[in-house]
């Protein structure tokens, strides 16, 4: 299921959410009838949260169903909230490159990240989320996070991403990497973009044409 809302008017929802297979978390004041849209598309718990008292979560953490990834100016009280409401391993970023969730692309087969991120904290992360992980920039940009988005099913991707990059990605991800934009041509699609194996979110900004090619690259057509 693939559906277009905004969140308070902001067309770049991926920046203010983060979702895997079970849970959402979702930065708070978002209308009640969007939160049960997103329930309803997504089949899973939304929870609302910020991270060091501001909105842009998606940027900040990274997550699969194995384990969550977070920067570490989080709050104690914002922390709880994770805890409380996330079944898996949580994991406090040490690093210069904290913004975990521009910096790390994950599904639950593997999660590629930002080049310079410490390789200390590599180990971190694969043990956190359980799974390989490898060094990698997308269309040479290290914000892999921004730059694509990755379930279960399938990867949409920066359309310049070149191609030794996608067969990086497809060997550690375990599923096929396509090319698209959202958001009218932006191709920061991590940006524009939520998604886990039920379904996706995405602004009304993005095009029908647009629509159908997160549709195929994310395999939700017929869901």
């Amino acid at each position: 299921m693939l559906r277009r809302i905004d969140f308070n008017e902001r067309p770049d929802v991926g920046v203010f959410c983060r979702a895997n297979d079970k849970i959402a978390f979702i930065q708070p004041s978002i209308p009640p009838k969007n939160l049960e849209l997103i329930e309803e598309v997504l089949k899973i718990k939304v929870v609302e949260l910020t991270i060091g008292g501001i909105s842009i979560i998606g940027s900040l953490m990274a997550m699969n169903s194995h384990g969550v990834v977070l920067t570490d100016f989080i709050k104690e009280e914002e922390l709880s909230i994770v805890e409380k409401n996330f079944d898996g391993e949580i994991l406090i970023i040490d690093d210069k490159f904290n913004a975990a969730g521009n910096n790390i692309l994950a599904n639950d087969y593997g999660a590629i990240i930002h080049p310079s991120i410490r390789d200390e904290t590599v180990k971190k992360i694969k043990k956190a989320m359980d799974v390989e992980v490898k060094k990698s920039t997308i269309a040479e940009l290290s914000n892999v996070g921004m730059t694509a988005v990755a379930t279960n099913k399938g990867v949409l991707c920066h359309p310049k991403i070149k191609e030794e990059e996608k067969k990086m990605l497809e060997n550690v991800l375990g599923v096929e990497v396509k090319k698209g934009t959202a958001l009218h041509g932006m191709p920061y699609v991590g940006a524009g973009v939520v998604a886990n194996s039920h379904g996706a979110i995405t602004s009304t900004l993005t095009t029908g044409i647009e629509l159908n090619r997160i549709e195929d690259a994310l395999n939700l057509i017929g869901d």
